[in-house]
């Protein structure tokens, strides 16, 4: 093994050595939209619309990803474009925190400047993420697909995790000289991160720009790109994986804003317990990644590693845990609401791991010429549809609390909704596959098409 690959495949040190990468832009996200977000609000008494407005223009630009996707599929390698875009990525999230003292002295300067950050970081997420994505895809074996999307995902958390155990202990007391201070050794340290994970590791795969010139696969990727998009689009398994996201993504992110608000209106819960009930989703959906990863891995040959079984599984008790917080609005104090979150987030973490390795396979399917553009579509519709759905969420429960009075029944319309989609979602999972066999199935994923969901 020589820096993490062995027979022109990532081993296991090499699929680290790429997590770091996600690490790192989980370092920089987390800055940018938590703690960002939360100056703000509280510290500039800003309307919690203009942060939210910000971050939803972050995930409205990863449509763009099937572009930047295209760019590394006619370069030929990954690499620039993920550095790239963790370089754009690092300069946003810096700029993003250093508007914040700005806005102090100028609310249109300051706005302005933050307009232009989150412009950059949606950029760098989509171009770094996606390309990350694309590498792996090409470079991991297909047995240790799922087992690889729960590596890189499970390093994101830890780059959360980390990143806001670090900005809490350092920022106080808070100024913004410090928080200045701490963005930038946040953002260069992240980027050195990215830079140091990926550095030659790619020059050690076989499926090298000098490979693909000698295939002759590199003349077929420089087509233009609307013709490009076009031909991907009119792949029957690929549009059908993407409406498939599209839709689980709008369930899946309709929660993220409602979830501790609804427990603290209906449930009466103190910040420090609705912190709890956030914590019992993040941990259920560890557990579910893990499962997932383990049987799609150690098991790749059972019926219990095809990973369409995984996500019609992750999304009909993603559905039921769903109508149990339905069940949960009604009744109120009394309700078990921590065990019914984590079996959301543990039905949730099972859906987005088995979707995610899938993604891998589908975008290899089509050959190498078509990996990055393949993976952008699905990558864009993830990245929309998790805006939409998280603005989406939060609206419908703004809404039908005025006009309602209650709490209940606002978060209850809202959850029930989200229970359709994830059970829409289920017969979308199933559908996928059933026209346009390929011949290179993989045995991680044992349907008679392959699949899979997600951007970095």
């Amino acid at each position: 093994m020589t820096l993490g690959t062995t027979q022109g495949h990532l081993s296991w040190f090499g699929i680290v050595r790429l997590g770091l990468v996600q690490t790192a832009l989980g370092a920089i996200v987390v800055l940018s939209t938590s703690t960002v977000n939360r100056l703000m609000i509280v510290e500039l008494a800003l309307p919690a619309l203009v942060p939210g407005l910000l971050v939803t223009w972050h995930y409205a630009l990863q449509i763009l990803r099937p572009r930047w996707g295209h760019g590394s599929d006619v370069g030929g390698r990954r690499t620039p474009w993920i550095l790239g875009g963790m370089a754009v990525l690092a300069l946003g999230g810096f700029c993003a925190a250093f508007s914040v003292p700005v806005m102090a002295s100028s609310h249109l300067i300051g706005l302005g400047l933050a307009a232009i950050a989150f412009t950059l970081i949606g950029a760098g997420v989509g171009a770094g993420g996606t390309t990350l994505l694309v590498l792996l895809a090409e470079s991991v074996p297909r047995e240790r697909r799922a087992a690889a999307a729960t590596i890189v995902w499970i390093m994101m958390i830890a780059g959360f995790v980390i990143t806001a155990g670090i900005i809490g202990h350092t920022l106080a007391p808070y100024s913004p000289d410090r928080l200045v201070m701490v963005a930038a050794i946040v953002c260069a340290g992240a980027f050195a991160l990215a830079l140091v994970a990926v550095t030659g590791l790619e020059n050690k795969l076989t499926r090298t720009q000098e490979a693909k010139v000698a295939s002759g696969e590199a003349a077929h990727n420089k087509q233009d790109f609307k013709a490009a998009l076009k031909e991907v689009w009119q792949d029957d398994s690929a549009r059908r994986f993407a409406i498939f996201v599209f839709v689980s993504m709008l369930a899946y992110s309709a929660q993220e804003l409602v979830l501790e608000p609804f427990a603290a209106l209906v449930f009466g819960m103190p910040p420090n317990e609705t912190a709890l009930i956030a914590g019992a989703q993040h941990g259920g959906a560890l557990a579910g990644m893990i499962l997932v990863g383990v049987f799609a891995t150690f098991w790749s040959r059972s019926k219990l590693s095809a990973l369409r079984n995984w996500i019609v599984a992750g999304c009909l008790g993603s559905a039921l845990a769903v109508i149990g917080l339905v069940a949960a609005a009604r009744i109120g104090i009394g309700f078990p609401l921590r065990p019914m979150v984590f079996a959301l987030g543990f039905a949730n973490g099972i859906y987005a791991v088995a979707a995610i390795g899938s993604m891998f396979t589908l975008a290899e399917s089509a050959g190498r010429a078509r990996e990055g553009i393949r993976m952008g579509l699905f990558g864009a519709a993830q990245g929309v549809a998790f805006g939409i759905g998280g603005m989406g969420g939060s609206s419908l429960s703004d809404l039908m609390r005025y006009l309602t009075g209650a709490p209940d029944l606002a978060y209850g319309l809202v959850f029930t909704a989200e229970a359709v989609l994830f059970i829409i979602s289920a017969g979308l999972a199933l559908s996928i596959g059933r026209r346009g066999v390929s011949q290179t199935a993989s045995p991680a994923f044992s349907m008679s098409h392959k699949a899979g969901v997600h951007g970095g």
